[in-house]
């Protein structure tokens, strides 16, 4: 079936990209796997070939241009090599949102040039433990100082993606306790300068996939943080948290399609190859059986991913369609991947093969922008249930 979700400018960008992946990232890759995290002056590379400022406004050193299209061809690509950027993906997917929607003009000015050259990596701290997917429960505070100058931060996070490389950290802090009517309120973002005396960052997570991403605990201990810092309005996080979860879910989807879409490409090139009883493992009726039942799958995930990057590029891209485009590509990724592992043998439980690396990674992408099940409660109840 054609595509229409790409133009010219997305295939020469694809080019670009492919290369650079190319000559980058595929000869040092096993490196970055074994560290736990890409390096980060990979990140300034990633600055030079202008990947963190495509939606950036030009007068802050950015492209200038409102698409999230270039984004999702940086997902297709990525996965076809079965590598990934490190923890770079929360940089422009979760912080940038939150800088367009919410910082003034002193700020952008602050923040944005900095972004844009990878000078300063950003990141968002939400989850704390004990509270997974209840952000309403966070206990992490922010008071403002008697002379109303700062704000003193105390609490910890867990779970952060990007969190050991992170400059900036968007913090998720409670500044007024929550009301009877409204658990919600009293949630307030707040960027932080992680060099801040009492910030500190905790254990780097040693998680069962996404190995080359940084994902670490955080602590604050009466950190303070500039009035000047406080990103949007007092105690309205919470909904700038719902606001911008459409358009991570969305990443997550996209994601997920493509590494189901790389799936099916690392098994057929694996089943041509091996040979079994004398034949390739591809001549077998049940391998070709597998295999299109696959295709079909991901020509059905790469629907839904392209409707809803369209939706998500003309503003219409709704809270209920965000979460019915994480569930059904995340869960197609989960069938395919796992078939396509099973068509390596033992092979695909190795990880020096990408399908074991990616049946690894695809794995938290029913868990993290919020579960399955999450998602399964936002449908119904957008369909009044």
């Amino acid at each position: 079936m054609r595509r229409t979700v790409f133009n010219e400018d997305h295939e020469a960008f694809r080019e670009t990209l492919r290369a650079f992946i190319e000559a980058e990232v595929v000869p040092v890759y096993d490196e970055w796997f074994a560290a736990g995290q890409a390096p980060r002056d990979f990140y300034y590379k990633l600055a030079e070939l202008g990947v963190f400022g495509i939606r950036v406004d030009e007068e802050y050193g950015g492209a200038g241009i409102d698409s999230y299209k270039f984004e999702a061809v940086l997902y297709e690509e990525t996965a076809r090599a079965g590598v990934s950027f490190g923890g770079s993906g929360v940089h422009v997917l979760l912080g940038l949102p939150y800088i367009k929607l919410l910082a003034n003009d002193e700020q952008k000015k602050k923040y944005l040039p900095k972004f844009v050259s990878g000078e300063e990596m950003w990141a968002i701290a939400m989850t704390e433990p004990g509270t997974g997917s209840d952000l309403a429960g966070m206990k992490t505070t922010a008071k403002l100082s008697e002379d109303g100058t700062h704000y003193v931060l105390n609490g910890a996070k867990t779970f952060i993606t990007g969190g050991v490389h992170a400059d900036r950290m968007i913090v998720c802090a409670r500044t007024a306790a929550p009301t009877k009517e409204d658990r919600r309120h009293g949630i307030s973002l707040f960027v932080v300068d992680t060099k801040a005396e009492g910030y500190s960052v905790g254990r780097k997570l040693d998680k069962l996939g996404l190995k080359t991403s940084d994902t670490a605990e955080l602590a604050f201990v009466d950190v303070k943080v500039p009035v000047e810092d406080l990103l949007g309005e007092e105690n309205k996080g919470f909904y700038y948290l719902g606001h911008n979860l459409a358009s991570e879910r969305w990443g997550i989807a996209f994601g997920a399609y493509a590494q189901a879409k790389a799936a099916v490409r690392f098994a057929k090139q694996y089943v041509q190859d091996r040979v079994v009883f004398g034949q390739t493992v591809a001549s077998f009726q049940n391998t070709k059986f597998e295999l299109a039942a696959c295709q079909a799958e991901v020509d059905a995930a790469e629907a839904v991913a392209d409707r809803a990057t369209e939706a998500l590029d003309a503003g219409e891209l709704t809270p209920a369609e965000a979460a019915s485009a994480k569930l059904f590509c995340t869960e197609v990724a989960h069938r395919v991947i796992d078939r396509c592992l099973q068509l390596h043998g033992g092979y695909g439980f190795m990880n020096e093969y990408p399908i074991a690396r990616l049946y690894a990674d695809n794995r938290v992408n029913r868990i993290y922008g919020g579960t399955s099940e999450i998602m399964k409660t936002i449908i119904a109840k957008d369909m009044g249930l």
